[in-house]
């Protein structure tokens, strides 16, 4: 008697033949293969099918004529039950059905079709989307001043020739895989290299956003858009200065300031969205909020890989080879698939929580929890939102190191308290002293270079150029 199992990946059961099941076949041959038994219910139980011997003439003829392909049809019996068993393997070339391509996937067959069916063709040929030529594209369309960014990286780290920066630009790009055989430059190079990737690919974005209490509280954003090789660096900047925080800490006389997240970590996550991204998609999208930051970008994950996968050891599968490659060189990335494990390595060496990992709504999204005290902090939604560190005591020691005397600093920290913005005029009578030049140079610049003030010019008419504004209480 054979043991006859639940429905599964690679495990279909038919009561009765139709020969719309060729779909079924088609699915199963395009994936990772299977087996569809005709004459057994949903239920398990063969019930077997009266035209059996017929069937077993039938069903390998309809499979050639219309699949193109040869499967194993095997006549199996229980209980005095004829049923019908057909063995599919998995093809090397896509298989359509009527012009259709189907692909078992989990326990259910799907139709392919748009960037879906784009990917399969190419994956089936050996190929990813970023290795298609642009057909309009020309080399005036590439920006030198990318190039020279990247020979300066890959020259630092070591994983390109020395002179390759001798060549002219098409044997450049033709020694790095960038052009197709034919001349073409290749997707991957456009959004790489180009002045104006958006001309070629519109989703070519970055998206930023500082959230509130909800997601429908959006206080500013960010869109940080060109070549995808330097927009690592731009999103890096813009975190830095206006969405991230920087606590300062001193180390003997000497002054710590590190980004709240591990950067590295951080930027490996960033890089990795990059790299891994479906281009004829929606954009990358950085989501920043009091307690966490959620970073998605769309893109699947490679055939037979699952958020475990990636957590493990495991072969570097990229979604874009020639981008994935590019970033290599650049000494951006490792080649062995280690992006995750840097990443969370990073949080584990300084005692933060592991980030989340999740495979959803066509993509990967990345939670990053911020700090307790980091989370508490109000954060106000300007081009450059203040950052107040609390100490202990009550005479911070560098405001004493620099105003000279307990009271100047009890005076300098009421009138912030009351004014907010005050300017030199207000400083030097808060700290009782008369001549400007002094107070400027002796009290404004050193608080200014040591992060304690900061100057800002308000948007307001007939109002002071010159306000300071505490930053930092040290």
């Amino acid at each position: 008697m054979n043991q006859i199992t639940q429905e599964s990946q690679n495990i279909e059961y038919k009561q009765s033949w139709r020969d719309e099941y060729l779909k079924w076949i088609c699915g199963f041959a395009n994936a990772s293969g299977g087996k569809i038994y005709i004459g057994i219910d949903d239920d398990c139980h063969v019930v077997g099918v009266p035209d059996a011997k017929k069937l077993m003439e039938d069903i390998p003829n309809k499979i050639v004529n219309y699949l193109g392909i040869v499967a194993d049809v095997n006549l199996l019996n229980e209980e005095d039950n004829d049923y019908i068993e057909i063995n599919v393997s998995p093809s090397s070339v896509p298989i359509s059905y009527r012009g259709i391509y189907h692909y078992r996937s989990g326990s259910t067959k799907q139709e392919l079709n748009g960037s879906a069916l784009q990917h399969f063709l190419l994956k089936r040929l050996g190929r990813t989307w970023d290795d298609l030529p642009c057909e309009w594209a020309t080399f005036d369309d590439i920006d030198k001043d990318a190039v020279a960014y990247f020979f300066k990286k890959a020259a630092s780290a070591k994983r390109v020739a020395n002179n390759i920066a001798d060549d002219d630009l098409q044997t450049v790009f033709q020694n790095l895989d960038l052009v197709t055989e034919e001349g073409k430059l290749k997707n991957a190079t456009l959004l790489l290299f180009a002045k104006r990737p958006s001309r070629f690919f519109p989703l070519v974005q970055f998206k930023i956003g500082r959230f509130g209490k909800s997601d429908d509280d959006l206080m500013f954003q960010d869109i940080v858009e060109g070549n995808i090789l330097q927009m690592a660096d731009k999103v890096m900047d813009i975190l830095k200065s206006k969405y991230l925080i920087s606590p300062i800490h001193y180390e003997g006389l000497q002054r710590i300031e590190s980004l709240e997240i591990p950067e590295e970590s951080l930027r490996e996550a960033i890089f990795n969205s990059i790299i891994h991204k479906d281009y004829t998609g929606a954009p990358i999208q950085l989501s920043v909020y009091n307690d966490k930051l959620i970073l998605w970008n769309e893109g699947r994950l490679p055939e037979g890989f699952t958020i475990g996968t990636l957590l493990g050891k495991h072969p570097s599968r990229p979604y874009n080879k020639n981008i994935a490659d590019i970033f290599f060189k650049a000494g951006f990335i490792e080649a062995w698939g280690r992006g995750i494990s840097k990443i969370i390595e990073g949080f584990t060496q300084e005692g933060l929580k592991t980030p989340i990992f999740e495979a959803t709504m066509g993509g990967i999204m990345v939670t990053i929890i911020r700090s307790e005290a980091i989370a508490s902090t109000p954060q106000v939604p300007t081009s450059n939102p203040p950052v107040t560190h609390q100490y202990p005591t009550s005479n911070p020691p560098v405001l004493l190191a620099i105003l000279g005397d307990k009271n100047k600093v009890s005076e300098f920290l009421d009138l912030f308290n009351k004014q907010k913005e005050c300017s030199s005029i207000d400083i030097m009578n808060s700290l009782d002293l008369k001549d400007i030049r002094y107070v400027r140079e002796n009290y404004i610049k050193p608080l200014l270079e040591d992060g304690i003030i900061e100057l800002k010019y308000p948007d307001v008419p007939n109002h002071p150029k010159q306000m300071y504004r505490l930053v930092a209480i040290k």
